[in-house]
C-alpha cells in the first residue's frame, strides 16, 4: 500500500547538506515518506494469516512467528526513521501533508501498528507468551485506533480544504485513511474476551462495529468515484497500477472483522443479538468476498497489461501484499463460519499468492535500498 513514486523534493541540496557526487545516490531520511509503513503491514499479514490456518504444520507456525517478529522489528525501525524525518526535515513532512498523492498514506501508520498488534496475539504469542502478547496487542490497538480515527478525519479534511484535486484524478490510494478503522474493527475482537463481562465487553464489541461502519460507509463513497475514473479516463499510469489492489483491503478486512466480531459476540451481548450477528457475518461476508474475487481478477488483468507495457518495480508493489492478506483472513473466517471446504482452499490459494507477492516485493525493496535508489535524493 504505497506510493508508486517517492514524494517530490527540491532538486538542490539544502543549506548544511553535503552535495551528492555524480552517479552516487545519497541516502537520506528526508525522502522517507509514510508509504514506508507498507512493508511492515505486508510482512505482518503474512505472519498473521500463516499462523491462522487450522491444523497447519509446525513449520508454518514457526515461519509465521518469525515473520511477525520481523514485522515488529521493521515497525520499530520505520517509526524511528520517521521520527528523524519529522525532526530534521519538517518542511518535507509538511509538504507530504499538502500533497494529495502522499497525505493518504498516513493511514498506513495506523494499519502498521494494528497489523503488528493483531499478529502479537496470534503468530507472536509463542514468542512473547500469553500475558506479554495481550499487552502488546492492547497497546498497539489503542495507539493504532486513535491514530486511525484522527487520520480518517484529517486527510479528507485536507482534501476538501487544502488540496487541489484535479477532475479525473481519483485514486484507490484515497481508501487508505478510511480503511484503518476497519483494521481496528478486526483487531478489537482479540481483546473483547479479556475485558470484564458487562459494559466493558459490550462497549468494545459495539465500538468495533462502529469502526466497521465508519470504514464501510466511507469506502462506499470512494469506490464509485475510483471506478468512474477508470471507466472515463482509462487505466491508471503504469507505476500506479498496483494501487488497484488497495480496493481489496476494505473488502477482505471487513469480511474478517464481521466474522471475528461474531465469534466473540455471545460473551458480550444478549443471545438474540449474538445469533443475529452470527448470521450477519455469513450474509455479509459471502457476497463481499465474491466481489473481492471479481475485483482481484479485474485488477490482476490490468496489472498484467501494465507489466507487458513495461511497468517496473516501485514501492507501490507492496499494494500486492496487505490487501491480499486481508482476503486470506476473510476466507479463513468464512471457512470457519460456513464449514465449506471451498473457502479453506481459497484461503490457501490466496496465501500462496500473498507469499509470492511478499517475497518479490521484499527482495526488490532490499535491492533498491542496497543500491541507494529508493531513498536517494532526486536527480538534478
Amino acid at each position: 500500500m504505497v506510493t508508486a513514486a517517492q514524494p517530490a523534493a527540491r532538486p538542490l541540496a539544502l543549506a548544511g547538506e553535503t552535495p551528492r557526487l555524480p552517479g552516487i545516490p545519497r541516502i537520506s531520511a528526508r525522502h522517507l515518506g509514510p508509504n514506508w509503513y507498507a512493508p511492515v503491514m505486508g510482512t505482518a499479514i503474512v505472519g498473521t494469516a500463516g499462523g491462522a490456518f487450522p491444523g497447519g504444520p509446525p513449520a508454518l507456525r514457526w515461519a509465521a512467528g518469525a515473520l511477525w517478529a520481523l514485522s515488529a522489528l521493521l515497525l520499530a525501525v520505520v517509526l524511528a526513521a520517521r521520527a528523524v524525518h519529522w525532526a530534521r526535515h519538517r518542511d518535507q513532512a509538511r509538504a507530504h501533508l499538502e500533497d494529495p498523492g502522499v497525505a493518504p498514506f498516513y493511514g498506513c501508520l495506523s494499519m502498521a501498528l494494528l497489523a503488528v498488534g493483531a499478529g502479537a496475539a496470534g503468530a507472536g504469542r509463542g514468542l512473547l507468551g500469553g500475558g506479554a502478547a495481550l499487552a502488546v496487542t492492547a497497546v498497539l490497538f489503542a495507539a493504532g485506533t486513535v491514530t486511525g480515527v484522527v487520520v480518517a478525519v484529517a486527510v479528507p479534511y485536507l482534501m476538501v480544504v487544502r488540496h487541489r484535486v484535479a477532475p479525473g484524478s481519483a485514486s484507490p490510494v484515497w481508501l487508505l485513511p478510511v480503511v484503518a478503522p476497519m483494521v481496528s474493527a478486526a483487531t478489537g475482537p482479540l481483546l473483547v474476551p479479556h475485558l470484564p463481562a458487562g459494559q466493558w465487553r459490550e462497549g468494545l464489541l459495539l465500538g468495533s462495529y462502529a469502526l466497521f461502519g465508519v470504514s464501510l460507509l466511507a469506502t462506499l463513497l470512494i469506490l464509485p468515484v475510483v471506478f468512474a475514473r477508470l471507466v472515463h479516463h482509462g487505466p491508471l499510469p503504469l507505476a500506479l497500477t498496483p494501487a488497484l489492489f488497495l480496493v481489496l483491503g476494505p473488502l477482505g478486512q471487513s469480511t474478517t472483522a464481521v466474522n471475528k466480531l461474531a465469534d466473540v459476540a455471545p460473551g458480550a451481548v444478549a443471545a438474540p443479538y449474538a445469533h443475529g450477528l452470527g448470521a450477519l457475518a455469513v450474509f455479509y461476508g459471502v457476497p463481499v468476498m465474491g466481489f473481492a474475487l471479481l475485483w482481484l481478477a479485474l485488477a490482476g488483468a490490468l496489472v498484467v497489461r501494465a507489466f507487458r507495457a513495461g511497468m517496473g518495480f516501485t514501492m507501490g508493489w507492496w499494494a500486492f501484499t496487505f490487501p491480499v492478506g486481508t482476503c486470506v483472513t476473510g476466507s479463513q473466517t468464512l471457512a470457519h463460519h460456513t464449514g465449506l471446504a471451498a473457502y479453506g482452499w481459497l484461503a490457501v490459494a490466496l496465501y500462496v499468492l500473498l507469499v509470492t507477492a511478499w517475497a518479490a516485493a521484499s527482495v526488490l525493496t532490499v535491492r533498491g535500498l542496497l543500491r541507494g535508489e529508493l531513498l536517494a535524493a532526486p536527480r538534478r
